[in-house]
């Protein structure tokens, strides 16, 4: 164990060792190994440290950074290393008596500097390895975004899935090297991305604009958002079915019988910092979860195929269950045996037998049970009526 840090994170920008503080300098002099991507490589003068191309994929490169254990190493990464980058990566892997970190300006930093806006109230995303509807929570009127992309050809895929969804008449500016003697710019609107001639590395700030309509930040979206067999739990019973759950950040869900999947990616929706899994025993479903998980920009949804309880061993711990089918006593009690203390479930029924379970469990574990009836005004001969739904049984409890 080294008594100080042998690992050196530099940021780096475009414009090389010309725009690094003295610190990083300093460090750079003194490595004995120098490990970065080539684009980073590229970008130092000549040197006596030993050089090493960090290898593709990234994964690949800590245990040969392990390896150097006891040698000054320096590792090169993008402006600040914190901001999408290795920082994080290397402190996970790490100890925290093992590295240090120098960072530059990151490139949104740098690009909100172009750009005149207040970084603090902008989006900002990593897309290079994202898929382009990761941004689609964030799209809304007057929204500012700053994105990186992977090159060019991505530039072209963004204006692309922007016009497709009706965001195409969103304000771009793309930035390719920011910070450096390769810099340039490219301005236009998202459906007019053709030959722009901007390579890697990009950065793209973006003023969403368009009739696209905006995800709403309340529970509750509109059933529209989803694709579904008919099988989902219907806006308004899923607003009163998040509330119960009370996502908090950070907190993961198991969504039981996910249907559609409207539970699960709209506890995601809550809060980027969220987690979830979707339990569906049928192939259909899980591609349907899958697409609509994708498409509201929630692709780190984690679906499982199969059936409660054969399922609960594999899973990760919950914060919180929510059972939309399979409804039994035996699942609720291997739902006990399973998760810890504290665990909080709501459960929807709309059968006699499913109510008696939930009414059993009410008696025995204390908690909520609602009866949630709603009508809906319908064409009655020439005129208006309501047509009621059939009434859900709600528990709400804590294991």
């Amino acid at each position: 164990m080294s008594d100080r840090p042998w690992i050196t994170i530099v940021g780096i920008g475009e414009d090389g060792p010309d725009g690094l503080p003295p610190a990083s300098l300093a460090a750079l002099k003194a490595a004995e190994v120098v490990m970065g991507a080539t684009r980073h490589l590229a970008l130092l003068p000549a040197h006596e440290a030993e050089v090493i191309t960090w290898p593709i994929p990234f994964a690949d490169g800590l245990p040969l950074l392990r390896s150097l254990e006891g040698r000054d190493v320096v590792v090169l990464a993008s402006g600040d290393p914190f901001w999408f980058g290795a920082g994080a990566v290397i402190a996970r892997a790490f100890a925290p008596y093992d590295w240090t970190v120098l960072p530059a300006p990151s490139c949104f930093a740098l690009a909100a500097a172009r750009m005149g806006w207040a970084l603090e109230r902008t989006i900002c995303l990593g897309l290079h390895a994202q898929p382009m509807s990761h941004m689609r929570p964030y799209l809304g009127k007057n929204t500012h975004l700053l994105v990186t992309l992977r090159d060019g050809q991505a530039l072209e895929q963004l204006g692309a899935y922007l016009t497709e969804i009706e965001f195409g008449d969103s304000i771009i500016s793309a930035f390719q090297a920011l910070g450096g003697p390769r810099e340039a710019r490219w301005d236009g609107h998202a459906h007019a991305i053709k030959a722009h001639g901007l390579k890697h590395p990009i950065c793209v700030a973006i003023e969403s604009a368009g009739p696209g309509a905006a995800l709403p930040v309340s529970s509750g979206i509109a059933d529209a958002f989803f694709q579904s067999d008919g099988v989902m739990t219907k806006r308004a019973v899923r607003a009163a079915t998040l509330s119960a759950l009370a996502p908090q950040r950070g907190e993961v869900l198991w969504d039981i019988g996910a249907g559609s999947g409207s539970i699960a990616i709209e506890w995601l929706l809550a809060d980027p910092a969220c987690n979830a899994v979707a339990v569906e025993p049928r192939k259909d479903r899980i591609a349907m979860i899958e697409h609509n998980a994708q498409a509201l920009g929630v692709a780190h949804l984690q679906l499982v195929a199969g059936s409660a309880p054969d399922v609960f061993a594999d899973l990760p711990d919950p914060d919180a269950v929510f059972i939309g089918g399979g409804l039994t006593t035996e699942m609720l009690r291997a739902l006990e045996d399973r998760v810890k203390p504290g665990t909080r479930v709501v459960a929807n029924t709309v059968t006699l037998e499913g109510e008696h379970v939930l009414i059993t469990a009410h008696q025995r574990l204390g908690g909520d049970l609602i009866q949630i009836n709603i009508a809906e005004a319908d064409a009655l001969g020439g005129k208006t009526g309501w047509k009621p739904a059939r009434p859900i049984v709600q528990w709400a409890g804590v294991l």
